[in-house]
């Protein structure tokens, strides 16, 4: 039954969630407890139904492991060629992503999810290539099996000894649109295995002996079914959520249990335990603290905390509930878990007091008839005082009682000097407002006093006969009875307004420093920023010290110091302790059951993928480790700070990545220049040499060769002088020397440089008679002109045109050389400037492409930009542009003479 309306933002979300899914494939997953059970079977079983109904099947990837009849379903379907892939000297079978996104089929079988992809694959992990598969709007069909899920890894390697690397995150899993349960009891698997039908006869035989042993396979299928069972419960509580379903619907058992401030709380635990054993059910232990609980004694408090912390040790999830009715409380909690069962203490009354007062059960038979409620009998000595609750000796605030009695005063004298202009009923209503203040300012206690006091107070006061308490007019009792319950039902609903007010104030704190945590670090970006606002939260959100610890390279526990960015002292820390915690990944220290003589509370830095280090915290006082909530939000930010400390350390990693890469591709092009560039005229040297000394050569022969050893050894000293220079330019280690420089000259010496590459082009320089002359490196320059000339030089067919222009403009020297050849290869115009760089790789012109990554850099020293572009009537282009810096005045240039010295 439907008993409340959907909440429309649920709604809205769900419908956008529904209209992506739209676009998404369906992922429907064949899941089972091991190989044999016949996932691939029954998966192609389904396929070939789909595709007798219409649909567009094909079999992207498929594993038989040698089946006939497996083999025998794959007859009528389209098979995908796989993609061979060259592996260590092996030619490997891979699925062809890139071929099945091309034919875009509507259902595509890939089978086993958990495959790693061979080196070079576009995806590491195949379940990478499903999700490719799924946002393209295609269906995926698939197998997994139990030990393959990321979070039963280990369970199934310490179960049957054997610790698979091949893993799914859960959240594949658990997104699945479908997921279908392909179940074999053991010992039938175990009779195909002896036939043949999972493995061939040589490794079936080793299987039975290790991972497929009876006790290993009724695990491995416990699992299988548990973890299917789990999924759907999820399905079901979602869907009561979406549709706001307010009947418990008991498909799986659920236990909660319901403990108080009394000394039976063991006793009601262990009996929830025990039964939640026998019916093999999850349960709950919540404590429902109302106004009238808020205010325990400690000896009580410590009581309930105990007791909840057994019943965690049990197993149990634990709650702290706030409301001011407990009924209601724990009927709206066990339908938003889905409890089916509650377990309460019971004490037994009398036939007028069960009628008068009932009990927590009665009220909770009567309101929440879905539940099934388990009593167990409590000693009525177990009760404490009413009186006691309510009010708790040594915790009581008298300051509001003397402040009620001081309002009351005030208030009864406002109202005698209000009475001579108003009646007296409207002098009721300034008593009412005096007893809403103090049950507002100072709670229930003194609010019910105050009524008591204001209603005495009239009568005393305004009711004639005056100054006595007795009533002549009997309607004055009436009047009386009905201020006395209006002022204490106000002060009442006041006080639970005030009591509702605080608990939202307590969650909206904690949900602020969670939120503030979580903003801080999300903009960290190093480890010791990570550990210093680590430190600092902490410390300011639980008033405790702390401190981060973090392993080494070996492992080991280490303190890591944030500097002066945490203002607060961090805790004194046990790395025994802390290394401890960091082996077994669980909380030790104060508050704990182990370690518990220690001063501090140890938390492992839990992450997705491994445990990142210890957080360490010291209070100031016991308080933190008695409130579950605060633990919970401690423990929730231990997660923030590992997700950081995770996020920082991938950062790390990528950027160490990059910086690998980079330094290979350098060191490649490096060896490929020295191999080629290198190598090549040294050969050729040799040649010439041997040339020279071994053969009776003629004079104008000999000369001749002397003038090639001289080119080819000229070359090699400029190829190593650009080495050089780039190795220079990246260390910082040249300075500039800035001199008033003219323009024309050093294209003049450049241009001498290059008489020989130069002799079969036409080269212009067309510079204006007024260009002024400009400050800089007159060397660095001429080399820039010398690359950007022999560059063109070598890429243009002889009888090409180089044209070197330049122009002045505003503060800059725009320096242009272009030619009329081939052009720059469309789209690669900014990447000839990187290292290594070549216009053409397998061009057998000489060069490492290095000339123009030399040139911008020495541009970009002296303030300046380089780029190319291509020319529309065809062409390259080279464009530079220099500062042309700030003229000096006369006064600077001319220098005082010192006098001459008298004789």
């Amino acid at each position: 039954m439907i008993t409340d309306r959907p909440d429309p933002d649920r709604l809205l979300e769900t419908l956008h969630a529904e209209e992506a899914a739209a676009r998404r494939g369906k992922l429907k997953i064949f899941f089972g407890a091991c190989a044999g059970v016949g996932k691939t079977y029954a998966m192609l079983q389904a396929a070939g139904r789909q595709q007798a109904e219409g649909v567009k099947v094909l079999v992207g990837v498929v594993e038989t492991h040698g089946r006939a009849e497996t083999a025998a379903l794959l007859d009528g379907l389209v098979l995908l060629p796989s993609r061979k892939v060259q592996y260590r000297d092996r030619l490997l079978a891979e699925f062809d992503l890139d071929a099945a996104l091309a034919q875009r089929p509507e259902l595509i079988v890939v089978d086993e999810l958990a495959h790693s992809n061979v080196e070079g694959s576009r995806h590491q992990k195949r379940w990478l290539d499903v999700e490719e598969l799924l946002e393209a709007g295609i269906d995926v069909y698939t197998a997994l099996n139990v030990q393959h899920l990321e979070s039963l890894n280990d369970v199934v390697g310490s179960i049957t000894g054997v610790r698979v690397r091949e893993t799914v995150p859960d959240h594949v899993f658990e997104q699945a649109d479908e997921v279908v349960l392909v179940d074999l009891p053991p010992d039938e698997l175990l009779v195909r295995l002896s036939q043949g039908k999972v493995y061939l006869a040589d490794a079936a035989e080793r299987a039975s002996r290790n991972f497929f042993r009876k006790g290993n396979l009724i695990a491995l299928r416990e699992l299988a079914l548990r973890r299917t069972a789990d999924r759907v419960d999820v399905q079901m509580r979602a869907y009561r959520a979406d549709r706001a379903i307010a009947n418990v619907w008991q498909t799986k058992e659920r236990l909660m249990v319901c403990v108080g401030p009394g000394a039976s709380g063991d006793k009601l635990v262990r009996a929830a335990a025990r039964l939640a054993a026998k019916l093999q059910a999850d349960w709950i232990a919540v404590y429902v603290e109302t106004p009238a609980l808020q205010h325990l004694p400690d000896e009580q408090r410590r009581r309930v905390l105990a007791t909840l912390k057994a019943a965690e040790q049990l197993g149990a999830e634990t709650a702290t509930l706030a409301g001011t009715d407990p009924v209601d409380t724990l009927a709206a909690y066990a339908r938003s878990r889905n409890v089916s069962k509650l377990v309460i203490g019971h004490r037994l009354k009398s036939g007028w007091r069960r009628k008068l007062l009932p009990g927590l059960a009665d009220r909770l038979a009567e309101r929440a008839a879905a539940l099934d409620l388990y009593l167990v009998g409590l000693e009525t000595s177990d009760a404490p005082p009413a009186s006691r609750i309510r009010l708790p000796p040594g915790r009581a605030d008298w300051r509001g009682w003397g402040a009620s009695c001081l309002i009351v005063a005030v208030t009864t004298a406002l109202a005698g000097a209000l009475l001579s202009i108003f009646d007296l009923a409207n002098v009721v209503m300034v008593f009412l407002l005096a007893v809403v203040l103090v049950a507002i300012r100072y709670g229930r206690g003194p609010g019910a006093l105050a009524a008591c006091l204001a209603v005495a107070s009239f009568d005393f006061f305004f009711v004639p006969p005056r100054l006595t308490f007795t009533v002549n007019d009997t309607q004055y009792l009436f009047t009386f009875a009905m201020m006395l319950t209006v002022a204490l039902i106000i002060g009442q609903l006041t006080a639970k307004l005030r009591f509702e007010a605080d608990i939202a104030r307590r969650r909206e704190r904690r949900a602020d420093e969670l939120s503030r945590l979580a903003r801080e670090l999300s903009a960290a970006l190093t480890t010791e920023q990570v550990v210093a606002i680590a430190i600092e939260q902490v410390g300011s959100n639980f008033q405790a010290r702390s401190a981060v610890l973090l392993p080494d390279s070996q492992e080991r526990m280490r303190e890591a110091h944030a500097g002066d960015a945490a203002a607060t002292p961090a805790a004194e820390v046990d790395t025994s302790v802390a290394q401890w915690v960091y082996d077994h990944a669980e909380a030790a220290g104060f508050g704990t059951a182990t370690l518990p003589s220690s001063p501090a509370r140890y938390l492992p830095l839990k992450a997705p993928m491994r445990t990142r280090g210890v957080l360490a915290v010291q209070p100031t006082g016991l308080w933190l480790f008695d409130e579950p909530e605060d633990l919970r939000l401690l423990e929730t930010c231990a997660a923030q700070i590992a997700l950081a400390l995770e996020r920082v350390h991938f950062v790390e990693v990528a950027q160490d990545a990059l910086v690998s890469m980079e330094g290979e591709r350098l060191r490649n092009g490096l060896l490929a220049a020295v191999s080629h560039d290198l190598r090549t005229p040294l050969t050729a040297l040799v040649g010439l040499a041997d040339t020279l000394t071994h053969s009776p050569l003629a004079e104008p022969v000999r000369q001749e060769l002397v003038a090639a050893i001289r080119d080819k050894a000229q070359g090699m000293a400029e190829l190593v002088g650009k080495l050089l220079d780039m190795a220079r330019l990246q260390s910082g280690a040249v300075e500039l020397r800035r001199d008033w420089q003219s323009l024309e000259e050093v294209l003049g010496s450049a241009r001498r440089q290059l008489d020989a590459a130069l002799a079969e082009h036409k080269v212009t320089s067309r510079l204006p008679a007024d260009l002024p002359l400009c400050e800089f490196d007159a060397v660095l320059i001429e080399r820039v002109l010398v690359n950007l000339l022999d560059n063109a030089a070598k890429y243009t067919p002889p009888g090409s045109e180089i044209v070197v222009s330049a122009a002045h403009r505003g503060n800059l020297m725009r320096v242009t050389v272009d030619d009329d050849g081939p052009g720059l290869p469309p789209g690669r115009e900014e990447a000839l400037f990187g290292k290594f760089e070549r216009g053409d790789s397998e061009s057998a012109l000489p060069g490492v492409g290095l000339g123009l990554a030399i040139s911008r850099a020495i541009v970009e020293a002296h303030g300046g930009k380089l780029h190319a572009e291509n020319r529309p009537d065809g062409g390259a282009r080279f464009v530079f542009t220099l500062p042309m810096g700030t003229p000096p005045t006369l006064a600077e240039t001319e220098q005082p003479t010192e006098p001459e010295p008298t004789p």
